[in-house]
């Protein structure tokens, strides 16, 4: 497949170029849970394109799917950003906030290279984080900055349905897509 190269994308019109639709089509087929989640997503998208922001669509998601309790499993770097998202979150729905340095394991436990190598410095701890939402049975978790691969951990560990409201680049102001769209950071990624 490579329908980043596509120009044509005739699915857009209905067209099947797969020839698997009727194996997808069965997949959606009874399972309640995923025909509500592809009609809450639907209606948002199509009630609010443009006019609603990731947050206000997350809360209007949540709420569509009768989500009570949300956990927000966050990178130390955005603590601040963490604290304003939850505090808004926290007026429509229980919230539980899972720092990635939880628990205080030490990186020097597996191993792991270190950023500042002058003083013991905790790891990231993306299965951690996972365990105590799954203990807390948060209905919805959000991924706030974590980092890659610690992302991909929690998404593998977490119990409840996972989704990313922000990820981190550091580089470019928590904007991935940045890299694409300055022809410097482009340049410099072919190269």
């Amino acid at each position: 497949m490579n329908c980043a190269g596509c120009k044509e994308k005739a699915c857009y019109t209905g067209k099947d170029c797969t020839g698997i639709a009727e194996d997808v089509r069965g997949a959606y087929k009874g399972d309640a849970e995923v025909i509500k989640s592809l009609s809450v997503s639907a209606r948002i998208e199509s009630r609010y394109y443009m006019k609603k922001n990731r947050i206000e669509e997350l809360i209007l998601y949540a709420k569509a799917m009768g989500y009570k309790k949300l956990g927000v499993a966050f990178c130390i770097g955005l603590q601040n950003e963490a604290e304003i998202i939850c505090d808004i979150l926290s007026q429509h729905f229980d919230v539980s906030s899972v720092c990635c340095k939880v628990c205080g394991i030490d990186k020097s436990d597996f191993e792991l290279e270190q950023v500042q190598t002058f003083r013991k410095e905790a790891m990231c701890n993306p299965i951690g984080q996972a365990k105590i939402f799954n203990k807390e049975k948060t209905d919805l978790n959000v991924i706030l900055g974590l980092c890659m691969g610690h992302d991909t951990l929690f998404t593998k560990y977490s119990e409840a349905p996972v989704t990313t409201l922000a990820v981190k680049d550091r580089v470019l102001a928590h904007n991935p897509l940045g890299a694409i769209y300055s022809g410097y950071q482009r340049k410099k990624l072919k190269e």
